[in-house]
């Protein structure tokens, strides 16, 4: 096959790939007089070589934001990349501890947010396979800060092992997917609210990809799909209409510890340790 062969062959496969969201039959929530229109912005098939520095932001801090992981786990650049049509992130054990105003990391991760931000009425997907660590795999959501409405929508959150030292109520992490709808701890709110939903899929979440989709269908009302199919729906405590951003996050949770000795982190090999992002689509209905 010639170059431009090869030229027309991707722009065909780019083009179709992201045709329509990924429903199954008959789950298409849309009206009768609209259809689907990809938001090109808050879409990417990772297929070039390197990060689209127009649409996502790697680095920790910058462009109003400033967290950098929730010790011990240290959000780094360096260790997400894209590679074979995928987002890459992968996690494991700092060579020495790293302190940093007064708290200790000793693991790495990373976080990668969209810079343009998505808004009520839009659907979002990504096509992701988990890592299989005490660590987790995230695709979210936040507003910017704003006192009276900090919001945040986690389509997915989960975790790709359970540890021996978790939360007496955490249960089958590595194997959910959960959401939540939470209105965010602030000066003017003391009080945050966090709903939640959750369902189990047949494998656990590291075992292959799966279609984690939200229709942020209006300000009251969000519902959440697994591999093109309808699961939950939460409503909000709050009215969600504030624009928000884009979150993929690998992190460590305190009520999921990477045990000290014994650890997945530590044992597992760097394709058992990378969260791998297939794509991520956004879509607008017109």
């Amino acid at each position: 096959m010639n170059r431009s062969s090869l030229l027309l062959t991707f722009l065909f496969l780019s083009i179709t790939a992201a045709a329509q969201p990924t429903f199954a039959p008959g789950e298409d929530p849309a009206p009768a007089d609209k259809s689907w229109s990809p938001v090109p912005e808050l879409s990417d098939e990772f297929s070039g070589r390197k990060i689209d520095r127009t649409k996502w932001q790697t680095a920790p801090v910058g462009n109003d934001w400033a967290w950098i992981g929730r010790p011990p786990g240290l959000f780094l650049e360096d260790n997400i990349k894209v590679r074979k049509g995928k987002l890459q992130v992968e996690v494991g054990v700092l060579d020495e501890p790293r302190v940093i105003k007064n708290d200790t990391f000793l693991y790495y991760g990373g976080i990668v947010r969209a810079l343009n931000p998505g808004q009520h009425g839009w659907y979002y997907e990504a096509r992701i396979k988990a890592n299989h660590t005490e660590m987790s795999t995230t695709f979210w959501l936040m507003s910017k800060y704003n006192c009276e409405q900090k919001q945040e929508l986690d389509i997915l959150e989960c975790v790709g092992a359970v540890s021996p030292e978790k939360a007496d109520w955490v249960k089958d992490w590595d194997q959910i997917f959960h959401s939540n709808a939470i209105h965010r701890k602030t000066s003017c709110n003391p009080e945050p609210t966090q709903i939640q939903g959750q369902m189990t899929p047949e494998t656990k979440n590291w075992k292959r990809y799966y279609v984690y989709g939200c229709w942020w269908k209006s300000p009251d009302e969000l519902r959440f799909y697994l591999d093109g199919k309808y699961v939950y729906s939460i409503t909000p405590s709050i009215g969600f209409n504030m624009p928000a951003f884009l979150h993929m996050a690998i992190e460590t949770y305190d009520w999921n510890p990477v045990p000290a000795t014994g650890s997945f982190l530590a044992s597992q090999n760097k394709k058992g340790r990378t969260t791998s992002y297939d794509w991520v689509r956004t879509w607008r209905l017109e």
